[in-house]
């Protein structure tokens, strides 16, 4: 996973980079300068949605006509993805702590992916390098989703499924795809050691209770959520999120 300025700027509340714009900014009377499209350079909000460039495997912050731009498939001959909003639960399907053995994960936290340009899919988790990417067998992958409609709900290279072990306990969720750029940049900033060290463990807590709290059941729409025609098309199991 990569990204034009660094992976800082999807981390919330991250200090800023020594020397860099927001250390400019500081000294500037004027404040900070306001964030702008990395596709058309329209002054954006902070919490604006992201463009996935699939050529560079890389987040572009978008205004909302550029997002919405790209919310057809086909638009920018392939090359660009708006990133949809869906975060969703799936308590009917529950994961067991011996199906999580098969995925082989060293640590408790883990984001899939499946990437249409490679094929397959990928599996990336917190570790002394940041985060380490694994490639997992698609096959044995399929055979899990079969029991459990959410790993296979996940849009090909804009949304990622997260699961988490804590004990015997497995949660997953569908999440979109720059809260994996998010992990990575808690990851970068905070871990130290081999284990990470509390401030991570308590960054990942932190991500992790975000997650729980903005996850809807996958079955139907939640209140109050925006018309299927302002997103993303996305697949028929959990649509309208």
């Amino acid at each position: 996973m990569t990204s034009g300025p660094g992976l800082r700027r999807f981390v919330r509340g991250a200090p800023a980079a020594p020397g860099g714009p927001a250390a400019a900014a500081a000294a500037s009377p004027e404040g900070p300068p306001a964030a702008a499209c990395e596709m058309c350079a329209a002054e954006i909000p902070a919490d604006h949605g992201h463009v996935a460039d699939l050529h560079r495997t890389a987040l572009l912050c978008a205004c909302r006509a550029c997002y919405l731009l790209f919310t057809h498939a086909q638009a920018g001959r392939g090359r660009y993805r708006a990133v949809p909003d869906r975060w969703l639960a799936d308590p009917a399907h529950p994961l067991s702590a011996a199906e999580w053995d098969q995925l082989q994960v060293p640590v408790g936290l883990a984001f899939f992916l499946r990437d249409s340009r490679r094929g397959g899919i990928a599996g990336f988790y917190p570790s002394p390098a940041g985060v380490t990417e694994s490639r997992l067998d698609l096959a044995a992958w399929d055979r899990l989703a079969a029991g459990h409609p959410l790993l296979q709900a996940a849009e090909p290279d804009v949304e990622a499924v997260l699961i988490c072990k804590d004990g015997e306990a497995v949660e997953h969720f569908l999440v979109p795809v720059d809260v994996c750029y998010e992990l990575a940049g808690r990851m970068r900033l905070l871990w130290r050691g081999f284990d990470g060290g509390a401030e991570a463990r308590a960054s990942m807590g932190e991500l992790l209770d975000r997650v729980r709290a903005r996850a809807r059941p996958a079955a139907g729409p939640a209140p109050g959520a925006p018309p299927a025609a302002d997103r993303p098309g996305q697949p028929a199991y959990g649509a309208g999120g």
